[in-house]
């Protein structure tokens, strides 16, 4: 077996070759971290209408069996040089700044201007539809079946009332690995789905607090559930998006079409519930705007901006491959 040293390893490694693509994944990146603050909005969209959703599935495969096993024998650098970790280290970067600076920044004008936050979103998940929907070419019967079980299921699912559910170590593992398997798809939120099962309160408490009664254990089953998740969802979806690659785009472009129901801006609130101290929204019904006055254009016009937002994303994905 060849032995190189760790620069020709990194060198090997998948990922970036220059400044200028390193510096535009980060700013991917960054981009899919605002994402998935908003509830409802998932990272996965914006990997999907900038180009890099199947390079994010082949980087997380490339972490198999091959590269744990070069690990236990101590090769490193040859687990590096087949691995694709300058690419999720570049996408991360991306990803972590975006959390660090605007986790705060989105919560205060989701708060305090809903209806401007979900119309320059409205105007972005209509764009990555037309984006992603274009990339399938010719729609037949099968993308038209596909496409309408995907914007009903995720229609559906974003209307589901959050339930009541246990707290065993069983279920937290598999809250992990179903959350996590939700942020990469284009349409549904992790944090979502993680309200729906009704363990969004628990997990934030428990992050906020990890080493207090247990919870550190807790935490370590949870993010066990996040790594199989992961690593068993994304090698489906690499097979799928390679030996059916138009009925599966058809299916996630369902996705992004019924989660519309989730960002379309004005809504009445009919529940809401206590999370961690703050309300959090449980049940809302979508209704038309009150008025179609100053703040009605600017909505439209937020709209318009995500909208021409997305589309330069994706110029500047084509112009970079």
């Amino acid at each position: 077996m060849e032995r190189i040293g760790m620069k020709e390893a990194w060198r090997r490694s998948s990922g970036p070759r220059d400044i200028r693509a390193a510096s535009l994944l980060a700013l991917k990146g960054f981009c899919m971290g605002v994402a998935d603050i908003i509830p409802g909005v998932s990272g996965g969209t914006i990997a999907f209408i900038t180009g890099i959703y199947e390079d994010l599935l082949a980087a997380i495969k490339s972490f198999g069996l091959e590269v744990f096993g070069r690990l236990a024998r101590r090769d490193i650098p040859g687990a590096l040089a087949i691995s694709h970790l300058r690419f999720l280290l570049v996408l991360l970067c991306g990803l972590t700044v975006a959390a660090v600076l605007m986790s705060r920044i989105m919560h205060h004008l989701l708060v305090s201007y809903p209806v401007f936050i979900w119309s320059l979103f409205f105007g972005l998940i209509i764009a990555s539809i037309l984006v992603v929907g274009r990339s399938v070419g010719r729609f037949g019967a099968v993308e038209v079946l596909a496409l309408c079980l995907g914007a009903v299921g995720s229609w559906l699912l974003v209307g589901v009332v959050p339930v009541v559910t246990p707290e065993a170590f069983w279920f937290i593992f598999f809250c992990g690995a179903l959350a996590v398997c939700a942020m990469i798809l284009p349409g549904i939120s992790g944090a979502y789905i993680l309200l729906l099962l009704g363990k969004y309160e628990f997990i934030t408490r428990t992050l906020k607090n990890p080493f207090v009664d247990g919870n550190l254990l807790t935490l370590l089953v949870f993010i066990s559930g996040c790594v199989v998740g992961i690593m068993s969802f994304s090698r489906l979806l690499h097979y799928v998006l390679l030996h059916f690659r138009r009925p599966s785009v058809s299916l996630l472009t369902g996705f992004m079409l019924g989660a519309l129901r989730k960002v379309w801006p004005w809504k009445e609130v009919l529940e809401t519930r206590l999370v961690g101290g703050k309300a959090v929204v449980i049940r809302e019904a979508n209704v038309g705007p009150d008025a179609f006055g100053g703040p009605f254009v600017l909505a439209v016009a937020l709209m318009l901006t995500g909208f021409a937002l997305v589309m330069l994303l994706e110029r500047l994905s084509r112009r970079d491959d």
